[in-house]
Formats: structure tokens, C-alpha cells, sequence
């Protein structure tokens, strides 16, 4: 197994010009896209459809009305919207169908849909995320850090590094090196890590404190999510 990483939304940019068919690619967006989608299929939600902009969510909204609109813009919640992204509005939904929508998550997903596979993570995910590549073996794993706007994300690294930990056989390039060292810095103390980081700090400063707990708790959720054909559905 060899494993890569991307660290930052401008090397999201050029996924695009990469040959992604014989990789297994892991989106991270610790805080908090990825946390609220694994959140939400472990509490009843079949299908998750993550779009881009705004206007697209609508359309889709439009094809699919019995379907919840979720997402954020700036951190808060899209007028109109049904739900926000707080993770904790997802442990009991009105439907079982959602379309999102993220500044940075959502996009990352969609990214890397020509990939072999790709699979929603999360540090609430992360023993059954781990299980499953060890399970598995891909020959090629991209860990992909979705970032905050146009920057690196501590948090998003710092679980990109815990998965790579978990394969100390593998063959690593010296982006996963990278990883690994934030997440052996922040080791033992991820709620911590998250309240540090640029995000928790801004979640803090918004009385959303709560979300950063909740993402920062390891491995409650026996769930992963995957995306296929622009749905994410629990495998």
C-alpha cells in the first residue's frame, strides 16, 4: 500500500489532472462536513448528496423535494436552508435523504469522484475507516485534506496523520510523513488539537464549542460512508 496526501484546497484544484483510477481516495473535513455526513448515516440518513454551489443544491432540491437541504456558507447555515453544518443537527433528521452543500468539504468530495473509491472520514469513523483499508488493501490511498477556504486545515491533517499511524508497513509519501508528524504532536489530546486549530477557534468564537467536542470524539460510529455516481451511502 502506498500512501499520499493532499494538504491543502489548492492541490485539490489539480486532482482533476491526476489519474485517480486505481486509487481509494479519503476525504477529511473534521470541522465539520465530513463529521456531520458520518454522523448523519449513523442515524438513519440513506443518501447524501454533496454539490458544489448553492444554486445546485436548489435544482437538485427541486428533483428530490422530499429531501433535506444542508450546508453553510461562512459557517452558518444557508437561508433556506433546512439544516446548518453542525454535526449535532444530524443525530435525528426529518428525512433520510440530504443534499449539502460546504465551502470546502463538498468540494473535496467532488474532487476525487473519478477515483476507485472514495470514502468519507472522520476521527468519528476513524477504527472503522482503518478496519476497512486493512481489510481491503488498495494499492494506492489518497488522504485528502478539504481545508478551510484556501488554506491548510490543522485538523483535517491531524486525522490524516492518525490513519496513516495505523499503517506503519506502508510505503508513505513525504506529505503523509507530514501528517503523521501533526498527529503525533497532538497525540492523546485531539479535542485539544481541534480547539486550537483556526477552525475550532472561529466555532468557538460562534458558541458553537459543542461541534468541536463532537468532532473531536474518537471512533463512536461504526460507519463509513462512500461515494458513488455523487451520492454518499453508508457501506
Amino acid at each position: 500500500m502506498f500512501i499520499d496526501t493532499v494538504l491543502s484546497p489548492p492541490e485539490i484544484d489539480l486532482l482533476h489532472q491526476r489519474d485517480l483510477g486505481a486509487t481509494t481516495c479519503v476525504v477529511f473535513d473534521v470541522l465539520r462536513a465530513t463529521s456531520s455526513m458520518i454522523t448523519a448515516l449513523a442515524n438513519g440518513a440513506t443518501e447524501i448528496f454533496p454539490v458544489t454551489t448553492i444554486d445546485e443544491a436548489r435544482s437538485l432540491k427541486k428533483k428530490n423535494p422530499g429531501a433535506l437541504l444542508g450546508g453553510e456558507r461562512h459557517g452558518d447555515r444557508i437561508d433556506g436552508f433546512d439544516l446548518g453544518n453542525s454535526p449535532l443537527e444530524y443525530r435525528t433528521l426529518a428525512a433520510t435523504r440530504i443534499i449539502t452543500t460546504t465551502t470546502n468539504g463538498t468540494v473535496a468530495l467532488r474532487a476525487c469522484e473519478r477515483a476507485r473509491r472514495v470514502l468519507v472520514g472522520a476521527l468519528l469513523n476513524m477504527d472503522a475507516l482503518t478496519s476497512l483499508l486493512k481489510a481491503e488493501q488498495p494499492e494506492n490511498v489518497l488522504l485528502v485534506c478539504a481545508g478551510t477556504f484556501r488554506e491548510t486545515a490543522l485538523e483535517d491533517v491531524f486525522a490524516a496523520g492518525m490513519l496513516c499511524a495505523s499503517f506503519p508497513e506502508a510505503a508513505w509519501s513525504d506529505a503523509a510523513r507530514v501528517a503523521d508528524s501533526v498527529f503525533r504532536a497532538h497525540e492523546g489530546d485531539a479535542l485539544r488539537c481541534l480547539q486550537e486549530s483556526k477552525n475550532g477557534r472561529a466555532l468557538a468564537a460562534k458558541n458553537r464549542a459543542d461541534d468541536v467536542a463532537w468532532c473531536a470524539r474518537g471512533s463512536i460510529y461504526a460507519t463509513v460512508g462512500e461515494m458513488r455516481d455523487g451520492i454518499v451511502r453508508k457501506i
